[in-house]
């Protein structure tokens, strides 16, 4: 093992400790202030971490369309809220916006990445793999 697979070694475990350490932090803060311990929690992660996969893999996620499918949903209950008279109809642009523009917001975002070319780290651990003795990287297309 040479310098620079040590280095993209640290890197990534720097990057992982980051990750656990933000989702420890967000259920230590979770639970400080409700006494629950908020289990679905990992699962939010998962769909990010599904989402970017899919993305570096120059694949359309799935999440957009839930993400929006959801948004729609929340709408049409507290539309039903102001309909029996329970909410004011004042709130109804903030209702809109937030449950229906900001959705579509985040779709036509991941539209925007999904077009574009993301940087894909395993293609980058793979040309240093093949490395040879004298120092020529020699590059391979990864699978």
């Amino acid at each position: 093992m040479d310098l620079s697979i040590a280095a993209i070694l640290a890197q990534d475990g720097i990057a992982t400790g980051a990750i656990y350490a933000l989702l420890v932090l967000a259920l230590v803060l979770v639970f400080s202030v409700t006494r629950v311990i908020f289990i679905p929690q990992g699962e939010f992660v998962a769909y990010g971490a599904l989402t970017l996969a899919a993305l570096q893999t120059q694949k359309l996620p799935a999440t957009g369309y839930l993400v929006m499918a959801v948004g729609v949903g929340c709408f049409i209950a507290e539309g039903a809220g102001i309909v029996r008279g329970r909410a004011s109809v004042r709130a109804l642009p903030m209702l809109i916006g937030k449950y229906l523009v900001f959705p579509v917001a985040v779709w036509a975002l991941t539209q925007a990445a999904y077009a574009s070319s993301l940087p894909d780290d395993h293609a980058d651990r793979a040309n240093v793999a093949h490395r040879r003795a004298d120092g020529a990287v020699r590059v391979s297309p990864c699978l």
